[in-house]
């Protein structure tokens, strides 16, 4: 391996891989197959305190670092990716707490997931992917109160929360200057999951519709300021599609994991396909990338330990990952041949899991125009 672990971290990573292999990949097909992960598999992260790495130590969490953090869930991602996904998907949510919020507000944001419960972060609607400023969804000062309407679309943990970060649009007109965030509690009457995402891969994450009709939050759920929305948002996504990565990563491991294993023991011609050249260059090119994934995932997660926002890294760590972790699955599949086709064999899996990586977290189409522009400010 490239990097050089602490024995800290090599304690929490053998622990997480031994619960992940004995307790959580023996469920993986069939919650895949069913398209639903078992509430009660989840409850091996929490016993494992998943869910609480990230959350510093003044609000009852582990305090860890973003480097130790995503060597965990790399580990975690070898099994399944949008099982480890759940879990990080509360960070997703905390950070806007964290960088824009109030301590009473992370508070309670911790009170509601410290016993096992999940958050979502909520910014995707149906006409606002990429375009976050498109967004419908509306949040109508009453008194000292907001009212929120409308509906977000593909969001992780849709259906399973227990506090939601919501962003709306408190002024319409002013476009993405116009959109503030709101900490909602699950339960909250008039919040509520609407249709469930019948997809591809990433089979076990929780993905549906939240649906907002009258929902009342104090002004005290106010998310930083009003109209700061969409910055405090992307600012948290900078850090969360850097994270991800680490994820994409555990996935490139696992698929070459499986390519060599089964290049091993499997002859043709009377050779092991591990010794004839073409597959040679395959598994070698997989490891390069997978390597070069790490490193680089490694090298941003200390600079976010350092306090740095990564705009541009975090775009050229999630683009380069995710785009190198399409070829190393599909040399996997290549490599098992019609059975990589098969869903008697894992790589299949791998497969239909990575796409979602170039989508998710900002396209990486919108990445390049995130590096693009940062060049150009560089460079005058």
């Amino acid at each position: 391996m490239a990097l050089a672990y602490t024995d800290e971290q090599k304690e929490l990573i053998t622990l997480v891989r031994d619960v992940a292999q004995n307790e959580i990949l023996p469920h993986v097909a069939a919650a895949d197959e069913a398209g639903e992960c078992p509430m009660e598999l989840f409850q091996w992260g929490f016993d494992l305190g998943l869910h609480m790495v990230e959350i510093p130590e003044e609000y009852g969490g582990m305090g860890l670092s973003y480097e130790t953090c995503a060597m965990m869930f790399e580990e975690l991602a070898r099994v399944d990716a949008a099982y480890a996904d759940t879990f990080v998907t509360n960070f997703v949510a905390f950070r806007n707490i964290m960088l824009n919020g109030t301590p009473e507000q992370a508070r309670h944001f911790v009170e509601l997931t410290e016993e096992g419960g999940f958050a979502a972060f909520c910014l995707s609607e149906s006409c606002a992917g990429s375009d976050v400023a498109a967004m419908r969804t509306t949040a109508v000062r009453e008194g000292d109160e907001y009212v929120l309407n409308g509906t977000k679309t593909f969001i992780t943990n849709g259906s399973i929360s227990s506090i939601y970060v919501v962003f709306a649009k408190t002024d319409p007109a002013a476009g993405g200057r116009g959109i503030t965030g709101f900490l909602v509690d699950g339960g909250t009457p008039g919040l509520s999951a609407g249709a469930k995402e019948h997809k591809m891969g990433f089979r076990l994450s929780d993905t549906s519709e939240v649906v907002l009709d009258n929902v009342r939050v104090p002004a005290s759920a106010v998310i930083g300021e009003e109209g700061r929305g969409m910055t405090i948002a992307l600012n948290a996504l900078n850090l969360s599609r850097a994270f991800i990565s680490t994820l994409a990563v555990g996935i490139m491991q696992r698929a070459l994991d499986e390519a060599v294993a089964y290049a091993k023991q499997r002859r043709q011609f009377d050779t092991r396909l591990i010794d004839m050249p073409m597959v040679q260059t395959m598994l070698a090119d997989m490891a390069i990338k997978t390597e070069c994934a790490r490193v680089v995932v490694n090298h941003c997660m200390r600079r976010m330990d350092a306090g740095e926002m990564v705009r541009k890294e975090g775009a050229i760590v999630k683009t380069f990952v995710t785009d190198a972790m399409q070829e190393v699955v599909s040399n996997a599949v290549q490599v098992f041949g019609g059975y990589g086709y098969s869903k008697e064999y894992p790589v299949e899996k791998l497969m239909r899991d990575a796409k979602i990586f170039q989508i998710f977290e900002g396209s990486n189409q919108i990445q390049r125009m995130t590096i693009a522009r940062e060049l150009d400010r560089e460079y005058r």
